[in-house]
């Protein structure tokens, strides 16, 4: 009888890594890079490399894990999915307001990061339920239906539904599911009492809106997902981890894309404290550097710290990470970690004042950096490791990927220099 084996994933903006665990507690591993079209086909041709030379087949698959940067990337590069929100009448521009935090308190010169949702796409409408989940005033039918019309019109790829006290009673809510389902079978729907039912009208908003604005770029990367498996005759469950080290089912993870936004990152804090307290050391920084973003956190005492929100894409500010309010707010369980979108694949360039300019934007792996000899003329951050002599001059991966330095070191003086 074959013995089983356990299959982790990890998907990055540039590389894919597949580990295989047996039940010897031997460990393989293949890197191939990633597909940022459908990152669901990077996976599809390390499992075709891998297995062969693991000399295993997909029924001999017990279990999938893996982490996904997918979440992260799609807010970081602003190419999420076309949103439209429903709202209380006069609760239009909360996602503006914001909570009137500023990242740096005597910096006039800071804006706060782009709307996900511009206010045409913000539709208000007549209803009220107190907190105590009473209806004070009934939901305006007539109003409902020309708003859901209006954002079907503008062709929207999912819509966020948020209204005042939801949390208390969800009536209003589940009726606007009702009434845009009869309008567009098909749309993609996030509820904020589904999403979070919790007090505090931005907070649970901005969280809403997030969950739609990744949802139609994760949830089609998991149905591919799903797709790639079955193709290879693995019928082991599929589990995602979650931002706070748990792990998730991709049926779930479709629908609340949200506990998916530190996925990857997650991974590797767990996997470095597990390793730490193997080695006898509780106190770590842990440091990891992807292809759009990089990422750090701390193990004290042999335990991570988890908080109970997120301001993605806010990156590292000047007013230190306790003051937040410089990205979007997410109120999910999430392992502590800081993040800037400054990975090896983001590109470097100089802005209208000659200052360098690192990121967020990312050459992912489709053109990647220059040295990969794909068509990209922009240096990312590899290029430039590169020219530094922190990498191989001829080859990376264990010499199966041949890089161009020259053409690094060509870039580098052209644009940068």
């Amino acid at each position: 009888m074959r013995s089983k084996c356990r299959i982790g994933i990890d998907i990055g903006g540039t590389f894919t890594d597949i580990v295989m665990l047996d039940d010897a507690g031997r460990v393989s591993t293949v890197k191939v890079p990633s597909t940022p079209s459908n990152y669901a086909d990077g996976i599809r041709n390390g499992l075709l490399q891998a297995f062969p030379a693991w000399s295993i087949a997909g029924a001999d698959v017990a279990e999938v894990v893996h982490g996904t940067t997918v979440a992260t990337n799609t807010i970081l590069e602003k190419k999420g999915g076309k949103v439209g929100l429903l709202t209380t009448l006069g609760f239009r521009d909360v996602l503006e307001i914001r909570r009137l935090r500023m990242p740096r308190l005597y910096d006039l010169t800071w804006r706060k990061p782009e709307v996900l949702v511009p206010r045409r796409r913000r539709m208000e409408i007549a209803e009220r339920i107190d907190h105590r989940g009473a209806v004070l005033e009934p939901m305006d039918e007539g109003a409902a239906r020309v708003a859901i019309a209006d954002l079907l019109t503008q062709r929207v790829d999912a819509i966020a539904v948020c209204l005042l006290n939801a949390y208390a009673n969800p009536l209003h809510e589940q009726r606007l599911r009702e009434l845009i389902v009869a309008a567009d079978p098909n749309m993609r729907l996030c509820l904020s009492s589904d999403v979070l039912p919790q007090i505090k009208e931005y907070e649970r908003t901005s969280t809403t809106v997030v969950n739609a604005y990744i949802a139609p770029v994760v949830e089609h990367y998991l149905h591919s997902l799903a797709g790639v498996m079955r193709s290879l005759d693995v019928a082991a469950p599929g589990q995602v981890m979650q931002s706070n080290g748990g792990i998730m089912s991709l049926e779930a993870a479709a629908s609340l894309p949200i506990h998916l936004i530190e996925s990857g990152p997650a991974a590797g804090v767990v996997a470095a404290a597990e390793l730490g307290a193997r080695l006898g050391e509780t106190n770590l920084l842990t440091f990891d550097m992807g292809g759009t973003t990089a990422k750090a956190s701390i193990v004290e005492g042999g335990a991570f710290e988890r908080v109970g929100e997120l301001d993605v894409g806010a990156g590292i500010n000047a007013g230190g990470r306790l003051l937040g309010g410089s990205g979007y707010l997410v109120r999910v369980p999430a392992i502590d970690i800081a993040e800037v979108g400054a990975g090896g694949g983001s590109l470097v360039e100089l802005d209208a004042a000659g200052a360098l300019k690192v990121g967020p934007e990312s050459a992912g792996a489709d053109p990647g950096p220059v040295c990969y000899g794909l068509g990209n003329e922009i240096p990312t951050v590899t290029d430039a490791n590169v020219v530094l002599g922190f990498l191989n001059p001829e080859y990376l991966v264990g010499g199966e990927l041949k890089i161009d330095a020259a053409a690094s070191r060509a870039a580098i003086q052209t644009r940068i220099a």
